[in-house]
């Protein structure tokens, strides 16, 4: 997805679409990729949508061996980011999701306080111990067609709320999905995976 700076959003729905917000996975979720998934939406239109998964931790992947693979050599007082796998589509491909206090050329802010950078700058600016003051680093992203994720919402597939920092950078990531329910004051045992029609 190609990738240019634009104006901050309102954190409320615009005109439906749902940029800047967060959808949970419902317990029925079909998909098992994305069984009990957060999802950041970092873009949403009527030409489809992309975001990040931001409670999938990576295993097996060290920040600083990533860095030297890119040819970013960590120095001190070098910094890390938490790393997620961020969806199914292009998993070799690198984002920053962040904190709007560090940008450059390229960078995507959709949502107040919330951008997402695709280019190496950052990584060499988090290695020298700069950058924003918080994000993920996720490897892949999810996507969906003109459609299809407004498709899935209707057949109860998801919730959404509004992204913030607290669920978004949390030190415990495998727990976001509990904290956003819990945010949306809904208890997983009472959810059901199946839309209900009056």
């Amino acid at each position: 997805m190609r990738m240019a700076s634009t104006s901050r959003s309102t954190p409320e729905p615009v005109d439906g679409y749902l940029a800047g917000h967060l959808l949970v996975a419902m317990p029925g979720m079909q998909d098992p990729r994305f069984d009990h998934s957060v999802v950041c939406l970092c873009a949403h239109s009527a030409d489809g949508a992309m975001g990040l998964v931001v409670n999938r931790p990576l295993a097996g992947i060290v920040f600083d061996d990533l860095l030297r693979q890119l040819k970013v050599e960590p120095e001190p007082p070098a910094r890390r980011f938490r790393m997620v796998s961020g969806g199914p589509v292009e998993t070799g491909r690198g984002f920053v999701l962040h904190t709007d206090d560090w940008r450059t050329e390229g960078s995507l802010a959709f949502a107040p306080g919330l951008v997402l950078t695709a280019s190496t700058d950052i990584l060499a600016a988090i290695a020298a111990g700069g950058g924003p003051r918080d994000g993920v680093l996720a490897l892949g992203y999810a996507g969906w067609g003109p459609g299809q994720l407004e498709d899935e919402i209707q057949r109860n597939a998801w919730l959404n709320l509004p992204a913030d920092e607290a669920l978004l950078f949390r030190e415990d990531l495998s727990g976001s999905w509990t904290a956003a329910l819990a945010r949306l004051r809904i208890d997983p045992a009472l959810l059901s995976g199946t839309a209900g029609h009056a």
